[in-house]
Formats: structure tokens, sequence, C-alpha cells
């Protein structure tokens, strides 16, 4: 068992954010862009606005972290090309939300319906704690329509 126990905190030493686990062992986080996943699927439209969700899971084995307020640098991309939309955002950006395996997280995409639509297929953002940013870019693919005025929400539990 103590050799499972070296390697494992072998293989988690290399890992830029970790944690420490209940059991007292290094844990990679699931704020690492490598360590979740994502996608994008339309919501239900506003009056005046288009709304995409971009729900985040991570797997079982990381550990669960914090984090607040909208993603940043967030980029869209249509079969690889990045478009060249920029996105502000909106809403409370300093609520803290737990993420990590069990507990999804999910933000909107905010689009006017008067703006002229460019179709993308993927999202690329940087996610944000209480007290900084996270290391790397995430990424989550879907279909949807931005344009001038895409906003993007904060973090908030649930999927």
């Amino acid at each position: 068992m103590k050799v499972l126990d070296e390697e494992r905190a072998a293989a988690h030493a290399s890992a830029p954010t970790t944690a420490t686990s209940a059991d007292g062992n290094a844990a990679p986080s699931a704020c690492r862009p490598a360590n979740h996943t994502a996608k994008i699927a339309a919501s239900p439209a506003t009056s005046g606005h288009r709304h995409y969700r971009v729900t985040l899971t991570a797997a079982p084995g990381y550990e669960p972290c914090r984090l607040a307020g909208s993603p940043t640098d967030v980029r869209f991309h249509r079969h690889g090309s990045p478009k060249g939309v920029t996105a502000g955002r909106y809403g409370p950006q300093h609520v803290a939300v737990a993420f990590g395996p069990g507990h999804p997280i999910h933000f909107d995409i905010q689009v006017p319906r008067r703006a002229a639509g460019t179709p993308v297929d993927e999202a690329t953002f940087t996610l944000r704690t209480p007290d900084g940013v996270i290391p790397g870019e995430s990424s989550a693919r879907g279909r949807l329509v931005v344009g001038a005025g895409t906003a993007i929400g904060p973090v908030r539990a649930g999927a």
C-alpha cells in the first residue's frame, strides 16, 4: 500500500494546483482546466436576449475548489478559428461557489437579439477564484450565436 501511496503522491506532485484531501494525500484541483469538462447548451430566451448555459463538471478524484464571478478572457471559435467577438460581464462578481465532484457549476452567456449573429461552436475562458484566476484556459463546446453586446454572467451552483 505504501508504494501505491508514493506513486500517487509523485503523480500529483507535478500538478501546479493541488489541494490536500481528507486522507492527507495531494489531489489535483477540480478547477484546473484539465480536470473538468464543460458544455454549452441553449437556455430559455428572455425579452431581448438569447441565453446559453455553460455547465462545468468534475470527475471523482479531484479536490473541490471555490470559484467566483464571471470567467475572463472569453474567446469564441468556429471550427477552431477565433471569431472577433468581445464579451463583457454582468452580475455580482464576488459571490463564491463550491465546485468539484458532485457539485457542478454553470454560467450564462447572454446575447442581445439585436446583435448581428456570429455562429460559433466553442468558447474558451479563464476561471476566477475569490482571490484571483485559475492558471490555464478552460473550454466548452456547443452551438451558439454571439455578437456585439455579449455578456458573461457569474458562476452559480448547479448544472
